[in-house]
């Protein structure tokens, strides 16, 4: 008896997961046209249309000969940092009416959409690097291990962060709006138009305290065999991933009761 309660539990855990994703994909993407096809074709849009206006502006990029691919690669961990992110940050506003069953925790309802984020992100990735290279009939010898790494770190990052805002966005729906506008620098200075690398050593310094644009860094230096990351540190993206987790899943800890009772 003792040997199948492990069993049940994680049965019910997975099943839990996975109502919460089936829910989540339902209520998200049902109403609109194309349903969760929606999630792939905006992405795939937005590449394109910025890879024609900058393409207009500069031909040849700072590493490779293609600018679709080089800003694909620090377009994509950017996008799946943000959209952890936002449907982190969300996951207890976006699930608070199940959350009053038993069998249901904030816990669950963060790694449902968790799942549902980067399953979606590296889905869309995949298919706008293989498109990319199809059209420009690219031959590029790519290290997978390295351009996973890559977003794994950007996914990490994101969830970190998406746990630090978890509990403001609860209790101050404001704050999500708040901080995409804090947040919108970070599409600048992350290096995804730019390489970091050969930038004076103060400002490089600077713009790697921001652990999306190493992110940036480790996948195009997966991507490009002509690229070096030297300047990378996973231990740091790593480590300031941990610490913002750590602090929201504190606060969400301490004020959950107050989050549900509170009606925020």
């Amino acid at each position: 008896m003792s040997e199948s309660l492990p069993s049940k539990v994680r049965f019910r855990f997975i099943r839990t997961i996975g109502a919460l994703m089936l829910r989540e994909m339902s209520t998200t993407y049902g109403r609109s046209p194309g349903g969760y096809l929606w999630s792939f074709a905006e992405p795939i849009g937005g590449v394109a249309l910025l890879t024609l206006v900058f393409s207009a502006i500069t031909r040849t990029p700072p590493i490779g000969s293609n600018f679709p691919i080089f800003f694909a690669t620090g377009f994509l961990p950017f996008a799946l940092y943000g959209a952890v992110v936002g449907n982190v940050s969300a996951s207890i506003r976006y699930s608070k009416p199940l959350l009053a069953y038993p069998g249901v925790t904030y816990v669950d309802a963060i790694i449902a959409r968790l799942l549902l984020t980067v399953i979606t992100q590296v889905l869309v990735t995949i298919i706008i690097f293989s498109m990319i290279m199809l059209i420009f009939d690219l031959q590029l010898y790519i290290d997978y291990l390295l351009v996973l790494r890559g977003l794994l770190m950007a996914a990490v990052f994101g969830l970190g962060v998406g746990l630090a805002n978890c509990y403001p966005v609860s209790v101050y729906p404001i704050w999500q709006t708040i901080w995409a506008v804090l947040n919108r620098p970070l599409f600048i200075v992350s290096g995804i138009f730019f390489l970091i690398d050969p930038l004076p050593e103060k400002l490089r310094s600077a713009l790697l305290l921001n652990p999306i644009a190493q992110a940036i860094m480790q996948t195009r230096n997966g991507m490009f065999d002509t690229y070096d990351a030297l300047f990378v540190s996973e231990i740091y993206v790593y480590t300031v991933s941990l610490v913002l987790g750590a602090l929201g899943m504190l606060a969400l800890n301490r004020y959950y009761n107050e989050i549900l009772e509170d009606g925020a």
